[in-house]
């Protein structure tokens, strides 16, 4: 199967695109731009979706879903915001079809034509915030910590199966605080729930770091955010958390009255990840072989392959001990399958779970059992090993920890060595056009360098990151004078 699978080396998009397709992750639509995501892929994001929503929830926070459908006067009220989104919204503007009389099939009927259009949601700020107002009226209504899990619709000219797509799911998090500095720790403790979800989790480093003006969300006063790097040497934006300030507040109407009694307008967060994690983690682990999943949210964890002789004595015991190692792998948590369909032989089983990514596999056979061991092969090394019956639940169970190390080690040791500082133009697109990953170098702070240093290379700055420390240096472009280093790269 691997032989259907272009190499990173010879085609690094197309690769992307084979993994995600014979891995069965999803499939093109019938609807431009947008994604069929199939049950492998589903799993996939349900189990990121478990493990963060535990996080959220262990933070204080509630979910709730608010509608699909915004009405157009509610995105003009905050002017940043509108402009932000203008150009990539869905409008609705009729509720109702009809017979072509004329025989040309259904049409739309223009006597249903909606006294003001909805748009689909790009994001929810404007209708959860119209809902806040009635929401909170005193401080003893504060803090409202709301997180939805939803779908939104961005309408993108050029789409990527998970990446870039017109509609994809995510979650959104609004909350409402009583004064600025408890909006900015709930923006900031956010970003470290990102961070430790895609960490721990994902086996991804990240780098947290603020965004520049020209790159913050539209309406926010700040934007963090964590930045992953791609085997490829591209960056990915992979979690924003943005203060909101009270300008949402103040365009929603949305006050309070505080303990002095004294009517104030309430403090904004939003924060927010979607399935594009899922192409972050396609891209930053898997190899030509196929997709490379990290234990901890992997949909199948472990599979277990007989190999059958012509004995139907044996073929009885192999499934007896199958059944026993699958029940006690179950017993400690481990999502395992037991693979013994008939229709296909072991060696097609075995590319098939290559294929996959499941990060263990056991195959047991008739001379295995008269040894009294399986043979375990891990999906990230390859490496295969022969191992005792005993005690072979928590030897995989100790297993699935070290490839999630491993994976997160190597991905980090990637990321890490592909994080090049640079001092002069030349240098920088050097760097650029034959490394790629972060460039550390310095900027001026304007908006129109930071501009025109994209237009030249189609680098943007990624973040200024949050354990920056000062140095006085020059930037790059201009040769004006700059306080710190930023990173650059070209992302997706």
């Amino acid at each position: 199967m691997s032989k259907e699978i272009t190499s990173r080396a010879e085609d690094y998009s197309q690769w992307y695109n084979d993994l995600v397709l014979k891995g069965g992750l999803a499939d093109y639509s019938a609807v431009r731009g947008c994604m069929v995501i199939k049950p492998y892929g589903y799993a996939l994001w349900e189990n990121m979706q478990a493990a963060l929503d535990k996080m959220f929830k262990d933070t204080g926070h509630e979910n709730a879903y608010f509608p699909l459908f915004i009405p157009k006067s509610f995105l003009s009220k905050e002017a940043a915001h509108v402009e932000g989104f203008a150009k990539e919204c869905a409008v609705v503007t009729h509720y109702r079809l009809k017979n072509d009389p004329n025989g040309g099939g259904i049409v739309v009927d223009p006597e249903a034509k909606l006294e003001e259009e909805l748009i689909v949601r790009p994001t929810s700020e404007t209708i959860i915030w119209n809902t806040y107002k009635d929401w909170v009226k005193s401080y003893r209504d504060l803090p409202l910590l709301i997180n939805q899990w939803a779908n939104v619709v961005r309408w993108e000219m050029r789409t990527r199966l998970f990446l870039r797509t017109a509609e994809f799911l995510w979650q959104e998090g609004h909350t409402a605080h009583a004064t600025a500095e408890e909006a900015i720790a709930e923006t900031k403790q956010m970003l470290e729930v990102y961070t430790t979800f895609a960490e721990e989790f994902m086996a991804l480093p990240v780098i947290r770091g603020i965004k520049t003006e020209s790159e913050r969300f539209a309406g926010a006063e700040d934007t963090y955010c964590i930045e992953a790097l791609m085997q490829d040497g591209k960056a990915l934006q992979a979690g924003t958390s943005h203060f909101l300030g009270q300008n949402f507040a103040k365009a929603f109407d949305v006050k309070f009255l505080n303990k002095e009694n004294q009517l104030n307008y309430v403090w904004a967060t939003s924060w927010g990840v979607s399935t594009r994690l899922i192409g972050a983690l396609v891209m930053a682990h898997s190899d030509d072989q196929g997709l490379v999943m990290p234990p901890k949210i992997a949909p199948l964890q472990v599979v277990i392959v007989p190999i059958y002789g012509k004995d139907e004595e044996s073929k009885k015991l192999i499934d007896s001990k199958a059944k026993e190692i699958m029940d006690n792998l179950k017993r400690i948590g481990v999502r395992v399958k037991y693979d013994n369909n008939d229709n296909n032989r072991p060696g097609w089983k075995f590319a098939e779970y290559e294929m996959k990514g499941v990060p263990v596999r056991v195959a047991i056979g008739a001379r295995d059992l008269e040894k009294n061991v399986v043979e375990i092969a891990r999906r990230d090394t390859k490496e295969k090993k022969a191992v005792g019956l005993d005690g072979i639940a928590q030897y995989i169970d100790g297993l699935l920890v070290d490839i999630q190390n491993s994976l997160y080690n190597k991905a980090k040791d990637y990321r890490d060595s592909h994080i090049t500082r640079a001092d002069d133009w030349t240098e920088f697109e050097k760097l650029l056009d034959d490394k790629g990953g972060f460039i550390a170098a310095h900027w001026d702070g304007t908006a129109e360098t930071e501009a025109s240093i994209k237009e030249k290379t189609k680098a943007t700055i990624r973040c200024i990151p949050l354990d920056n420390k000062l140095e006085e240096g020059k930037c790059i472009l201009t040769g004006n004078p700059s306080k710190q280093r930023v990173l650059f790269a070209r992302a997706y």
